[in-house]
């Protein structure tokens, strides 16, 4: 049985890759002076950072019909966790991962479940109409249909004779 997932409008994607940079920041800073601000590590710490934060999740985006098809790996994620945001030309996932340890489990001699946050950003090749983006979560597979705008439609035209 498949699960609907809410789709909400941004005020501006832009903003939301902003705010992941400035976080991507400033943890990086704080391994780099965790580390005694070692010198000539920058990459390093900013992929680190990026890894710690985050995670981004196989997708394949597909078009057919007139409609763009997303499928994204989303395994372990709950509908209700999953923030969905798109625009005409933008698509971003968004949900908080969360693992923790509990004393029933026993003696956990190996993990590498993380917390931290799933996030992903699309920019489509051609725009789209907003209001008519169905999503839904189905067996870890979270699957989006979106209706491609009438002005971004490719279109067969005939020359008249002049």
């Amino acid at each position: 049985m498949a699960d609907a997932v809410p789709i909400r409008r941004p005020s501006s994607v832009l903003d939301e890759l902003n705010e992941m940079h400035d976080r991507i920041m400033r943890r990086a800073f704080e391994i780099f002076e965790r580390d005694g601000r070692a010198l000539g590590r920058d990459l390093e710490n900013w992929t680190r950072a990026q890894r710690e934060m985050m995670w981004k999740p196989a997708f394949e985006l597909t078009e057919q019909d007139g409609r763009f098809q997303l499928e994204v790996a989303t395994s372990g994620l709950d509908p209700k966790d999953i923030d969905i945001e798109v625009t005409n030309e933008d698509i971003v996932l968004k949900a908080d991962t969360h693992h923790e340890h509990t004393a029933g489990k026993g003696i956990v001699h190996h993990c590498e479940f993380e917390s931290g946050q799933m996030f992903l950003a699309i920019h489509l090749p051609r725009k789209i109409n907003p209001d008519k983006v169905k999503a839904e979560l189905r067996n870890g597979l979270l699957r989006l249909s979106a209706e491609i705008a009438e002005e971004g439609r490719a279109r067969k035209i005939k020359p008249e004779a002049a």
